[in-house]
C-alpha cells in the first residue's frame, strides 16, 4: 500500500510502526514513528490484526475524533465494537484487500459506516485503488463473506497448486516439474479468466471432451463430495470464525 501511496504522490505519509522491517525503514517518503503523532491527520488505515486491534484501537481515538476517515482493514472487527473504541461519530470504513495487492493484482470490498461523508469515501478509494480492483458492498457482513472468499482465497489456490504438484508427483512426475508444471497451470487459467468474460462453468467445458480425460477427473472433482461441496464448506467455515472474532 505505501509503495502505491508513493508512486500516486500521496505524501506525507506517516507509518506507525514500533518494530519496523528494514524494507520500511528504506522507503523514502515515508515517516516510520513508534506511536501516533500529534496533529492534522488527513485519513488513518488501521492495518492491525484483529487481535491486536482490540487492545490498541483505544490509541486512535484523538485521530478518530479530529474527524479523520477511519479506515479498518481489521478482519472480523465490526463498526460497533469500532464505536466502542472511538465513539460514536467516527468516520468509520471497512475493507478487506487481499495478498495479491502487494503486486497491484487485488480486490478489495469498501463498507461504508453510517458517518462516513461522499469526501471519506472518495479517499477511501483512492487510498485502496493502489492494491488492484475495488467495490462497496451494502451491508457490513458482506465485509466477512468478502474475507472468506478473496480474503482467503488466495490460500485456497495456493493449496490447489500445492495438491496438483502432490498429484503429478504421485503419478510419477519429479518434484520440480510437478511444482513448474502445476503453476503455470494455474496461472495461465487466471490469465484465461482475465481475458475471457465468459462464466467459467462456460470455460470449463471448452477443455471438458466428452469421454475425455478432463471428464474423468471432473467426475471426481463435481458433486456434494467433491471440490464444489468442499469449497462451500469452506468458506462458510472462514465466515463462521470471521463473525466470531466480531464477537
Amino acid at each position: 500500500m505505501l509503495a502505491g501511496w508513493l508512486a500516486q504522490g500521496l505524501a506525507p505519509i506517516v507509518a506507525v510502526e514500533p518494530n519496523p522491517s528494514p524494507r520500511l525503514k528504506k522507503m523514502k517518503g515515508v515517516e516510520v514513528v513508534p506511536q501516533i503523532p500529534a496533529g492534522k491527520v488527513r485519513a488513518c488505515v488501521v492495518a492491525l490484526k484483529p487481535q491486536i486491534l482490540r487492545t490498541e484501537a483505544v490509541r486512535l481515538k484523538p485521530v478518530a475524533d479530529s474527524g479523520a476517515p477511519m479506515i479498518s482493514i481489521a478482519a472480523g472487527t465490526s463498526i460497533a465494537s469500532l464505536k466502542k473504541a472511538w465513539g460514536p461519530r467516527a468516520h468509520m470504513l471497512r475493507a478487506m484487500p487481499n495478498t495479491p495487492g502487494a503486486i497491484g493484482r487485488g480486490i478489495t470490498a469498501i463498507f461504508k459506516g453510517p458517518n462516513a461523508t461522499a469526501a471519506d469515501c472518495k479517499l477511501a478509494e483512492r487510498l485502496l485503488m493502489p492494491l488492484g480492483a475495488t467495490f462497496w458492498v451494502a451491508k457490513e457482513k458482506l465485509i466477512d463473506v468478502t474475507t472468506a472468499v478473496s480474503g482467503s482465497g488466495p490460500a485456497y489456490v495456493f493449496l490447489m497448486v500445492e495438491a496438483l504438484a502432490d498429484a503429478a508427483e504421485a503419478e510419477g512426475m519429479p518434484r520440480p516439474e510437478a511444482e513448474r508444471l502445476a503453476r503455470a497451470t494455474i496461472m495461465g487459467a487466471g490469465a484465461l479468466l482475465e481475458a475471457d468474460a465468459r462464466p467459467p462453468a462456460e470455460l470449463r467445458r471448452d477443455v471438458t471432451s466428452p469421454g475425455g480425460t478432463t471428464e474423468a477427473a471432473l467426475k471426481v472433482l463435481i458433486g456434494d463430495k467433491g471440490l464444489n461441496g468442499l469449497m462451500a464448506r469452506a468458506v462458510a467455515a472462514a465466515n463462521k470464525r470471521a463473525g466470531e472474532l466480531a464477537s
